[in-house]
Order: structure tokens, then sequence, then C-alpha cells
């Protein structure tokens, strides 16, 4: 049986969840519904911890979008896909990938398809930029973005 936990306790638990690490809305549900807490409690918890700047959407988009760009090397459109899975508005999305650097954006780009081209055995030119078009758009980067790069990279022969 699971044991669930008081309004306090839950409080305090997402409070120190919070303290942690920066936290959406989303995220401080899915726990509150794994620890058992009833919806109405879980608003009165989450109305609390955003009133108090424990949450703040636009200071976590800001945070998930830094940190997906330059550990994860996603591109722009899985992060704003990410945000949108977790009910992060369209304004803190738009907001929060302004502090990505186009010259750094696509400098990015350009290394992560480097690398790949390094490790992909390919029969033809074509071949080769077909192959990087995927894995680029598999990270998230735009199409435009990505021929743009491919531009700049010099494809040996097979």
């Amino acid at each position: 049986m699971k044991k669930t936990i008081t309004y306090e306790e839950a409080l305090a638990k997402s409070a120190a969840l919070c303290s942690i690490s920066e936290k959406c809305i989303s995220d401080i549900q899915k726990k509150l519904v794994s620890w058992g807490i009833n919806h109405e409690e879980g608003e009165r918890i989450i109305a609390r911890l955003l009133q108090e700047k424990y949450i703040d959407e636009n200071r976590f988009a800001r945070f998930f979008v830094k940190d997906k760009h330059r550990f994860a090397k996603w591109g722009k459109a899985k992060i704003t896909h990410a945000l949108n899975e977790k009910g992060i508005s369209k304004e803190n999305i738009s907001e929060a990938l302004e502090q990505i650097e186009e010259e750094d954006y696509s400098d990015q780009l350009e290394t992560l398809l480097n690398a790949k081209l390094k490790s992909i055995k390919y029969k033809n030119e074509y071949d080769a930029k077909a192959k990087l078009i995927r894995f680029a758009i598999g990270r998230g980067f735009e199409y435009e973005a990505i021929t743009t790069a491919l531009k700049k990279i010099e494809i040996p022969q097979p």
C-alpha cells in the first residue's frame, strides 16, 4: 500500500525539490500525484510555491534552454517541443530561445555535423548530406540552419 503524505509534508518536499533544481508546474504536479496529494491540495501547494518564487516558469524555461543547448546540444525545435510538453507558455519559450546567440547556434551545429561526418559511411556527397540532415533534424535543428551549415562543410570523397 502506498503511503500518502500530508499537505505540510508535500509542501516542504516540493519546496526542497525546487530549491535543488529549477522545476516547472507540471514537474511538481507529477510529484504531487505520485505522493497521493489530491487535486485541490496540489493546486494550493503550487500556488504557494509560485507566490514564494520557488517555481518561476520563465526562469525554468531560460535554464532549460541554456542546459539543452549547451550540454545536450539540442536544436531550437527539439527544445521548443520539450518545453511545450511541460506546458510552458509560448511567450516564455520564445523569450528563453532568444538568449541563444545565432553565431553560437550555427557554430554548434557545424561542429556536430563535422563530428558526425567522421563517424558515418556514405557512398557519395548526396548520401552524406542526407544522413547529416536526418541526424541534425533528429537533434532538433531547423532545416534552414542545417542547409546553411552544410554549405560550410567540406565532404571528402568516400
